[in-house]
């Protein structure tokens, strides 16, 4: 089989095809003929050897799939081979069949496409725990998303548009500010163009905001916290700036504010029936219309070393995905 694969650690423009030999599924694995994989920031950490899980090498990217079982290991009872399924693989998505964990490989409902389908557990899940688990975000509070247009940032601003917060997007460009208004945005700050600090004060009449979603650190994380109201709270979801940042502590302390961490895959490991329950109430919005993927581009696989280096250099709003013939 064909698969785009990392041969050593390094940007994307390393990665190669190579002709590699399909794999089989253990007694717990799904074997997926994959259809699409959607890209996603861990993909440009992983390798670079960046990411907190380190694969052999050589390895594929791509840890979000979509695609038919082609086999099933003899404890998988839930799926059969013929089924069209979406998984969490971590990394080799980016290959004609990838392997997935059983309890990671759920069926697609059959309103949705494959691109969707792989595009849907990473973004929205991460979304929805960030803001129901870790913020406990409330009706009538104000919620600012930071890096507003990714994948991350749009499914957060529309989900916390349905649990009923006024939403803040915060992206580079106005247009990537028109789609985060287009999926309900309420007020947006362009941040390139605009002061933070004085746009965020004077869209909360000075009170400042409840909630803050953070996919990207670096330097516009500082002046968020100094912008949260009594008891807010700072979401570190990602570092998609590169870099993490140096929040004073002080900050906190004075405004009875947390700075809270979020790590969805490690939750949804841990409390498998909660992390069921949000990804049933996901795939019910999708189903509904009230919650939607917006595609930016699709690339062959010959093509995934620049799905991946277009998400690095922040050309990207919504997904990239690759999809596999």
């Amino acid at each position: 089989m064909k698969a785009l694969l990392c041969h050593e650690f390094g940007l994307p423009e390393t990665l190669q095809i190579s002709e590699v030999d399909k794999p089989s599924p253990t007694e717990n694995q799904v074997l997926i003929k994959v259809k699409a994989c959607g890209i996603n920031f861990p993909d440009s950490l992983i390798i670079q050897d960046k990411y907190q899980f380190k694969p052999a090498l050589p390895f594929a990217p791509g840890g979000e799939v979509s695609g038919i079982v082609e086999a099933i290991g003899e404890n998988v009872i839930h799926v059969k081979p013929g089924d069209s399924v979406f998984a969490l693989t971590i990394w080799g998505g980016m290959a004609e069949f990838v392997l997935a964990d059983a309890h990671k490989c759920l069926p697609i409902p059959s309103n949705m496409d494959f691109v969707t389908a792989a595009t849907t557990m990473y973004t929205c899940g991460t979304s929805l725990h960030a803001l129901k688990q870790r913020a406990q975000i409330q009706a009538g509070e104000t919620l600012l998303v930071l890096g507003a247009a990714g994948g991350v940032g749009l499914a957060a601003v529309q989900i916390g548009k349905l649990l009923g917060a006024k939403v803040i997007a915060a992206a580079s460009t106005e247009e990537k500010l028109e789609v985060c208004k287009n999926l309900g945005a309420d007020e947006t700050i362009n941040y390139t163009s605009a002061d933070l600090r004085e746009r965020i004060k004077a869209l909360t009449e000075g009170k400042g905001v409840d909630v803050i979603y953070d996919p990207v650190g670096d330097k516009f994380s500082e002046p968020a916290v100094r912008s949260l109201a009594w008891e807010g709270r700072f979401l570190v979801v990602g570092f998609a700036a590169g870099v993490p940042a140096a929040i004073r502590l002080n900050l906190p302390l004075l405004k009875g504010a947390s700075i809270v961490g979020v790590f969805w895959g490690a939750f949804a490991q841990k409390r498998p029936k909660e992390s069921n329950q949000n990804f049933q109430q996901i795939l019910n919005w999708i189903k509904d219309g009230k919650l939607k993927q917006h595609i930016n581009r699709l690339y062959p696989l010959k093509e995934g070393s620049q799905a991946i280096r277009d998400l690095m250099d922040r050309k990207v709003i919504g997904k990239n995905v690759v999809t596999v013939p």
